[in-house]
């Protein structure tokens, strides 16, 4: 077996304590300074203002996704513990900036929203102006914000830190030469032999159930300061401020969701039909990412390659050329490995144009989808790469968008080459990333939004967390399941975001209103490729309800949804047909 490539960082940095990082870092931090004493003359351009401030964030986003993606690949490495540090430490400048600039523009909001009408030089930036003034209005007192981030150092984000740090290093003895880690056990979750599912199932709860009091006071920390913090800057509620991060309103947000629960049921009759395909009495959680037997496609990571280059080329020969180029360059890390976190992402880097991929590759055509999932959000970023920093800085609902079209093209290809069993193989595995992102997806927001309710009367204990969350799981899987995951608070960062809250629903958004663009694509045919690269580009200075009606989409229309939702239900009848044959 060849081993797998790991992702070279050198166009970026030659390394987290080399002149280029250092001397970057050291500049942006005397620009911010210089700029933010600039912002109190009252003759400063507020067109060159802005271009000074976008430069300063490009830099800022550039030092911060390299120290961060050296850490997620080592997590134990004091080196980029230290380059994390500093970046951080630096942050606070950044963010005191971010507070002066959203004040100058209040200052000066009639010029501002002046310079924004037609014709005028700013008309471009008419949105994400007018947003930013939304936000400075939710601004505590600059000397309290600077408080507030100075804090999260010691605070919210030290407590993600040790929860990813946690997730990946803690283990358990697995045979007699080898201890795997919570994220290599939950990469098992994948293998064909239920035993060894089971086994790392159970070893994996009694991992976090050993571990449960340090991951406890971590996600009590970071809700309670949430809560503290969105009630004084005047959000009613962690998710008012959520959508607004995610740039869609209440109507959207009730209409998806109104989508995903009428539709439980359908999501339960897949996982009774794969539990019978399995030969089970009903599916345990352990069984949720189960291959069906002789039918799973095994995959190289060099035919994982050719094959994403493939299906994204078919789509838009623009959109196989920019993977070609990630393959190519090493902008991929897919091997799993001790001390580097589980999961996926796709950061990018402005400075340098580029983007990278970390990813778990494990030979399965999970594996393959995990990669054009994150080439998705790559690919999204090298269309808006060429623009400024507050024009191309989208929502997570319309990332998720992009991710989850590239994962159903190569969904379309690979049925397209499979014969009968392979089919069915395939159409389970949608089903199953399907069931992940519209049920399980509805139990993290329903968990989310009952820990806040709870976490607003005292802390919570590891107990009471794992009550909520299999109170959540029953609520949506419902009788889909016959074992749950009480601990799944501990195993997803999502959760330990005090940056942003409800970090779930945008994937269901994702998954369905991508489904919705893939059938708009069937229906345009050619062409299609430039006008869904437009919707993409787009994505960074609008609403995402304006982004959708560029393709004729009403995201408040519950129609819409079911719609897309119909396409999901095809392929749980086909599943269940197989059972009679």
């Amino acid at each position: 077996m060849s081993l797998l490539p790991t992702w070279d960082l050198n166009p970026i940095y030659p390394g987290c304590e080399s002149e280029e990082f250092l001397s970057d870092l050291k500049h942006m931090t005397e620009d911010a300074v210089a700029l933010e004493t600039h912002l109190g003359d009252e003759r400063c351009d507020v067109g060159e203002c802005i271009s000074r401030y976008e430069r300063i964030l490009d830099y800022y986003e550039n030092l911060q996704a390299y120290s961060s993606a050296c850490l997620t690949t080592d997590t134990g490495n004091s080196v980029f513990l230290k380059a994390v540090g500093q970046v951080e430490q630096a942050s606070l400048t950044i963010q005191h900036l971010e507070v002066a600039f959203l004040n100058f523009l209040a200052s000066r909001k009639d010029e501002v929203l002046r310079l924004t009408q037609d014709g005028q030089a700013l008309r471009s930036y008419r949105f994400v102006l007018t947003e930013l003034l939304e936000e400075q209005s939710h601004l505590l007192d600059p000397d309290l914000e600077a408080l507030a981030s100075d804090l999260a150092r010691s605070g919210c984000d030290a407590f993600s830190r040790l929860q990813e740090a946690m997730g990946s290093s803690i283990g358990s003895v697995w045979d007699e030469q080898t201890t795997k880690t919570v994220v290599q056990l939950r990469n098992e979750a994948t293998n064909a032999d239920r035993a060894i599912r089971k086994k790392a199932f159970a070893q994996e709860i009694a991992l976090f159930r050993q571990y449960e009091i340090p991951f406890a006071a971590a996600l009590n920390g970071v809700k309670g300061t949430t809560l503290t913090l969105d009630k004084k800057r005047g959000y009613a509620s962690p998710l008012e401020r959520s959508l607004s991060q995610s740039r869609i309103d209440r109507p959207v947000l009730d209409a998806l969701i109104f989508t995903l629960e009428a539709n439980l049921g359908l999501f339960r009759r897949y996982l009774k039909a794969k539990a019978t395909l399995l030969g089970l009495p009903g599916c345990a959680f352990f069984d949720l990412f189960a291959p069906l037997e002789a039918t799973q496609s095994s995959f190289s990571y060099a035919e994982a390659q050719t094959f994403i280059i493939e299906q994204f080329t078919r789509f838009s020969p623009d959109m196989g050329a920019f993977a070609s180029q990630a393959f190519a360059n090493r902008w991929i890390d897919p091997e799993s490995r001790k001390g580097k976190v589980g999961g996926a992402y796709d950061t990018a880097f402005p400075i340098a144009k580029q983007s990278r991929i970390l990813s778990n590759f494990d030979d399965t055509f999970n594996g393959v989808s995990t990669l054009a999932h994150e080439l998705g959000h790559a690919w999204h970023d090298h269309i808006v790469m060429d623009k400024s920093h507050l024009m191309r800085t989208y929502p997570m609902t319309l990332a998720e968008t992009a991710s989850i079209f590239s994962e159903f093209l190569v969904f379309q290809g690979a049925l397209q080459q499979s014969d009968v069993k392979q089919r069915l193989g395939l159409v389970e595995h949608f089903l199953q990333d399907a069931c992940q992102v519209c049920v399980d997806i509805l139990s993290r927001f329903y968990f989310e939004s009952a820990v806040f309710e709870q976490r607003a009367e005292g802390e919570l204990t590891a107990a009471q967390f794992c009550t909520l969350m299999e109170d959540a799981q029953k609520r949506t899987y419902g009788d889909g399941l016959v074992e749950y995951h009480p601990y799944m608070w501990a195993a997803k960062g999502h959760y330990y975001s005090q940056g942003f809250s409800f970090y779930n629903y945008p994937y269901a958004f994702g998954q369905l209103f991508a489904l919705g663009l893939y059938e708009k694509s069937t229906e345009v045919g050619p062409g299609f490729d430039k006008q869904y690269e437009a919707l993409l580009g787009a994505a960074g200075s609008l609403p995402a309800r304006e982004v959708a009606l560029q393709a004729g989409i009403d995201l408040a229309d519950p129609a819409f949804w079911q719609h897309a939702m119909s396409i999901i239900e095809t392929y749980v009848k086909e599943l269940e047909d197989a059972l009679s044959h």
